[in-house]
């Protein structure tokens, strides 16, 4: 059957593009399917739309979805094609070319995948020294126990507390600048799937306000969880609550059926707290991304 290419036009197509992640899921595939949801639902105010410096675009065989470019600006294509359909590859990055306007685009795909020879005829080149993110995997047979702080209460989120969910993560995340996961933006979260609120804990103080968080997503039908995000407020560091509250929720995904947990941190050495922290709990490195740009001069 020939492929089809649509634009995004709502949650059906993320559904799709989900189901893609989850059929072609690998240790070095891009993206797990809770991925797609926390990008799409956490920052965009009218997810259902692409924004106005933004595209995606759907490749199809029949009902299903066999390739996606997402351009969440002009000059960064984020993308994903099944391996059963290579060919795929050269329609996105053709579709790229003709959207964008940008001299200089980047896109960001996993070392060694199929798209890469796609990416150099193009006349893209890989940055393999600078940024990029780490696949970690863990095997649950082997997590850590749930180690208990002093002084704090872990719990998993409860329905209608999207507003402090969303407050705890803008606090720990305020170094990296403004966050625009706002108490709507996580409400969007909260819906989408996998979410499920019993993989979303929090570490609270003694007068109840959330002060760390890690959320876990499931995917049931290939029994991997995937951290995206951990956060912790900076005066409630260094007393092991990140890593408590990432325990306390891979845990329960083991209780859920999870086999394999998966954390993407950076893998370079401008950001490497994180990495030793899902190393300590032992994660191990086992894929990472590259970033191939080109200029349009």
């Amino acid at each position: 059957m020939p492929t089809v290419r649509s634009d995004f036009s709502g949650p059906v197509d993320l559904g799709g593009m989900q189901a893609m992640c989850s059929r072609a899921w690998s240790p070095s595939a891009r993206f797990h399917p809770g991925q797609l949801a926390w990008n799409r639902y956490s920052h965009a105010e009218e997810p259902d739309r692409v924004g106005a410096d933004e595209a995606i675009s759907l490749w199809r065989v029949g009902d299903e979805v066999v390739g996606f470019g997402w351009a969440e600006s002009p000059d960064w294509l984020e993308l994903q094609v099944d391996p059963a359909y290579p060919e795929v590859a050269g329609d996105v990055v053709d579709w790229f070319e003709d959207w964008s306007d940008a001299p200089r685009q980047s896109a960001v795909v996993m070392e060694g995948d199929g798209v890469e020879p796609v990416l150099r005829a193009a006349g893209f080149r890989p940055d393999r020294d600078g940024w990029h993110l780490t696949h970690h995997l863990l095997d649950l047979r082997e997590l850590p126990q749930v180690p208990r702080v002093a002084g704090y209460r872990l719990r998993p989120v409860e329905q209608g507390e999207a507003s402090p969910r969303a407050a705890v993560h803008r606090v720990a995340w305020a170094e990296f600048g403004p966050s625009r996961v706002s108490a709507a933006a996580y409400a969007q979260v909260m819906r989408a799937w996998p979410y499920r609120p019993d993989l979303d804990w929090v570490a609270c103080e003694r007068e109840g306000r959330m002060v760390a968080s890690a959320v876990v997503w499931l995917d049931e039908s290939i029994g991997v969880a995937l951290v995206e995000p951990v956060g912790c407020v900076p005066a409630h560091r260094g007393r092991g609550l990140a890593a408590a509250v990432t325990l306390a929720a891979l845990h329960r995904s083991r209780e859920l059926g999870a086999h394999t947990a998966q954390v993407s941190p950076r893998g370079d050495d401008d950001y490497p707290g994180p990495r030793r922290l899902y190393q300590s709990l032992g994660f191990r490195p086992v894929a990472r991304t590259v970033t191939w740009t080109r200029s349009m001069d």
